[in-house]
């Protein structure tokens, strides 16, 4: 973990931020995201929303972050229906044919790069393209997989197998749906939404953004992504990581920042001090020692949790939960 002598929100000029778990969940804002971002923007930070979801138009989103306490324009959204767009319109003629599977969305994204959107294959379109709606129908996907069968380039928004299903267990998401036609044709998709490349470089186009920090709450997705794109992040625990994930994830799938919420944007994060007797960062002390860690100490128990992290990805290693139980015990009220 890196650490940070001002607020995140003055050291990164754009904040690229996930949205469900991080900003909203379902129609409700997440606790604090709309004092800490209007604060972040008054800091002189600017925001940029970034989303796998390929059902809603910029303008939908826009008008429900509004709903939620957090003004914005079309502008401020960045999804991955333009991140597929793009990549069609850099592969394929002006005006040709791409067969949609999936939402308005999709459809916009792809008039906005002249090209045009059908749905039958018997167009004999250049490409498939599919996103996650919720109507997407057998029809479609037999449609897409005709066409994919037939030649058709094909290109998924995202790959995300599990989409927030509310109170309950998680809902198919579009990899899941991706995989009827990938399955029926043996042809796999190219996937732009995070964390594939394609959706960071498309945020980067749209902001100019110079010194970017991926916000999120997924590790496979968020702060899998900011390290392919180059990026810094900010891990948040509002969504669906707990900080046993976090520490025990690979290293492509580590943050360079955590916090509880998007309150970490407005403060200074200190970075963990290694030496002979442990990793230590604020008032906490971790060790490890014959495969097992132990953490002692108090304070901020987000410290603790930094100098834990530092320790548990000492020289490459990726620990076990089992080595970490016991370290963990000392930071209850993160768990």
């Amino acid at each position: 973990m890196k650490g940070s002598d001002r607020p995140l929100c003055e050291a990164y000029d754009v904040a690229l931020l996930d949205l469900d778990g991080v900003v909203y969940i379902g129609r409700r804002p997440v606790r604090a995201a709309p004092e800490s971002l209007a604060k972040a923007r008054a800091a002189g930070q600017r925001l940029a929303f970034v989303t796998n979801n390929a059902s809603r138009t910029p303008a939908a989103v826009a008008e429900l972050l509004s709903d939620v306490g957090v003004p914005a324009s079309p502008d401020d959204v960045v999804t991955s229906a333009q991140a597929a767009a793009r990549l069609l319109a850099e592969r394929l003629p002006a005006g040709a044919k791409v067969l949609v599977v999936g939402g308005m969305g999709l459809r916009q994204a792809l008039y906005a790069q002249g090209l045009r959107p059908v749905s039958r294959a018997s167009e004999e379109p250049a490409a498939v393209v599919q996103g996650f709606s919720p109507g997407i129908a057998y029809d479609q996907l037999s449609e897409g997989a005709r066409a994919v069968s037939a030649g058709a380039l094909f290109v998924g928004s995202n790959g995300d197998l599990t989409i927030p299903g509310g109170d309950g267990p998680p809902n198919p998401g579009n990899g899941s749906l991706l995989r009827v036609i990938s399955s029926s044709t043996g042809v796999d998709p190219i996937i732009t939404g995070k964390p594939e490349r394609p959706l960071h470089q498309e945020s980067i186009r749209r902001t100019g953004a110079r010194r970017p920090l991926v916000v999120g709450d997924r590790l496979d997705t968020d702060i899998e992504g900011a390290h392919n794109g180059g990026a810094d992040s900010l891990l948040v625990f509002t969504g669906v990581t707990d900080p046993l994930q976090a520490l025990t994830a690979p290293p492509r799938q580590r943050p360079t920042y955590v916090a509880s919420d998007l309150t970490g944007l407005l403060v200074p994060h200190p970075e963990p001090v290694r030496d002979g007797e442990g990793h230590h960062c604020g008032g906490w002390t971790a060790r490890g020692d014959g495969g097992r860690f132990t953490l002692s100490g108090s304070g901020d128990p987000y410290d603790g949790l930094r100098a834990l992290a530092s320790a548990a990805w000492a020289d490459g290693g990726r620990p076990t939960a089992e080595a970490l139980s016991g370290a963990l015990d000392a930071l209850a009220p993160l768990r």
